[in-house]
Order: C-alpha cells, then structure tokens, then sequence
C-alpha cells in the first residue's frame, strides 16, 4: 500500500519506510491504525505535509499519562526529593513540569482531588534566593502563590525553602503554589511533548 498527499512528490511506499525504520505501526484500542514517525531524516518535512492537509495528525500519550493541548502529564504516586523527583522524570524522558498559563494550571490542578495530592513542579530559586527558574532556566512569569507565599519558611528542622510544589486544597484553588525544602518527600508531575502519531482509522 501507499500513502497519497497532496502531489505525486508526497506519495510513499508503506514497506519501504517501515524497513528503514522511519515510522511504525501499531493498531490502538479504538482499532485506528496509528503511523509514528521515528526518524528525522529527509523525509520528515514530506511526511508532515502528507497528514497535515489530510487532517489526520494526532497528539497521542502513553497509558497512565494525561494529555493537555501538545503536551503530556505524568502524575507520580510515590513521594521523593524535588532532584530524585526530577531524575524520576528523566527517566521517563521528561522533566519536572512547567506551567505556561492559567489554562495549564486550572487543568492540572482540577486533576488534584485527594487531600494528599501535592506535588513538586518544575519552579525553583536554588541559585539565588528570591529569584524564581523554570527547569528549562525560563524565568517565572505568571505565578498561582498561595496568599502569604513564598516564604521560605523552615519545616521540620529541614533549612529554607527553595523549590515549589502545588496542590493544597484553599478557597481560591488555582493559587496553590508552595515554596517548600527541596529535600522534603512530596509526589511530583513530569511533562514532556505529546507524540505527533498520524491515524488512518
């Protein structure tokens, strides 16, 4: 089989770039046949134009994450250091999350039901006190303080408080970010990129 875009210079031979591992199949659970690109070679701008004008691009992420606009959410169950937190992430090939907006923030924090849902996000001022950085080094714009935060205040004889977890449960719940010792045991969300699959259903 092959697949047709918009020109005979968008057309491709199905076998061939699976034999040279630019794309993979797999049949999903709604029996729609997804196409992953796996490779950046030439091919990738082609690739793209095929499923673009065809409307069949998806933004797909792996069981046990949650998909939000292009990216994906992994909320952790076990409780650790913000460092161990974001070394678990790492090894998911993500990272600590980053909140961009108040969209990002209501949603990940709709997703907060348990008393015991607070978790360590990507928002530390480590280097120098007062001065607020995103993993990615991206200064903090748009912030959800809670009302008398930060304050790095001193818990359980554990010194300063230099990374930022999320998730109290407070009348105004999208201002929910507290500054606590990066070493303190907290759960955490990672992020990363959802993956552009293309579906041929």
């Amino acid at each position: 089989p092959k697949i047709f875009g918009m020109t005979p210079l968008t057309e491709f031979d199905l076998p061939h770039l699976l034999y040279t591992g630019f794309i993979s199949l797999n049949l999903d659970a709604s029996c729609c046949l997804q196409i992953t690109q796996t490779s950046t070679e030439i091919y990738s701008s082609w690739f793209t134009e095929v499923f673009v004008f065809k409307d069949l691009t998806c933004l797909k992420c792996e069981a046990g994450w949650e998909k939000h606009g292009g990216n994906c959410y992994y909320f952790s169950n076990s409780k650790s250091s913000w460092n161990d937190s974001r070394r678990s992430c790492a090894d998911l090939g993500s990272d600590l999350v980053k909140i961009d907006s108040r969209e990002e923030q209501s949603r990940l924090r709709g997703l907060m039901v348990e008393d015991d849902d607070k978790f360590w996000i990507g928002l530390t001022d480590s280097v120098e006190e007062g001065k607020w950085f995103w993993v990615d080094g991206s200064p903090l714009d748009e912030s959800f303080w809670y009302f008398d935060q930060p304050d790095d205040l001193s818990v359980n004889n554990l010194p300063g408080a230099d990374c930022v977890r999320m998730g109290e449960q407070v009348e105004d719940n999208l201002k929910c970010w507290h500054d606590r010792n990066c070493d303190y045991p907290q759960k955490s969300i990672c992020e990363k990129t959802a993956q552009i699959v293309l579906c041929l259903c």
